[in-house]
């Protein structure tokens, strides 16, 4: 058997070995979900009747009925977001303009951007080749990094896109003039369930590089503390 065959026939085991662990995962998720969405309904019932209450028992209850359901909402970004991990293998692939794609992410992305004072400053490379991509997923990469950018410039800043080819490879950087990280923080950003955020699920960038892997690319963080971080996508042109 030649190595290339051998390299094609182990990937292919561990590509059904995931998908049957995504299935199970994704099956245990919606099982969760299920019985999360009757008490998420059944708190709001029992808010609105205690909405207007003033007895001070009545408000109290009315408080933790309130915590508890912020806290249903919670775990129920937390599902959501691991549905979309567990949910990351075969790919629909089509040779597409990464240019295109990055635009139509800015168009979707500004308001988003104006709201937390985030100015965005695209800089796309001419003439790159075409990327096999699946273009839904490829939005949620950037849709990925672009709030994980916002939520490093809490007062405003930078967001900067940039597309290039270099060395074979068709390139997608995501820069931000943030807070930036330090280097231990960094060696785990892609750690399933690694978060430095109060409400963070831990699962954004871990999503971000599963994409990737599946399109055959490759993601690189540089980031130094006060001096922002920049992600580097790359990808194999199309054939």
């Amino acid at each position: 058997m030649t190595a290339d065959r051998f390299e094609n026939d182990e990937r292919q085991r561990l590509l059904r070995q995931y998908a049957e662990i995504a299935t199970l995962a994704g099956g245990l998720a919606h099982e969760i979900k299920n019985p999360l969405s009757t008490m998420s309904m059944l708190l709001e019932l029992l808010a609105e009747d205690l909405d207007g209450a003033e007895a001070r028992r009545e408000r109290r209850m009315l408080t933790k009925v309130q915590t508890i359901q912020k806290e249903c909402r919670h775990l129920e970004d937390i599902l959501n977001a691991f549905l979309k991990f567990a949910r990351v293998g075969e790919l629909t692939l089509t040779p597409s303009d990464l240019n295109f794609v990055v635009t139509e992410f800015i168009d979707f992305f500004a308001a988003e951007a104006k709201e937390h004072r985030v100015e965005i400053s695209p800089h796309l490379g001419s003439d790159l080749p075409r990327v096999a991509l699946d273009v839904s997923l490829m939005r949620q990469v950037l849709l990925n990094l672009a709030l994980n950018a916002q939520q490093a410039m809490p007062n405003g800043g930078l967001l900067e896109l940039q597309t290039f080819a270099r060395d074979g490879q068709v390139h997608l950087a995501v820069i931000d003039s943030g807070q930036g990280m330090d280097e231990k923080t960094r060696s785990h950003l892609f750690e399933v369930f690694f978060s430095t955020k109060p409400n963070g699920n831990g699962l954004g960038l871990p999503t971000v590089r599963k994409i990737v892997d599946a399109h055959r690319g490759s993601i690189t963080c540089e980031s130094e503390l006060g001096r922002g971080t920049r992600f580097t996508i790359s990808l194999p042109p199309a054939a």
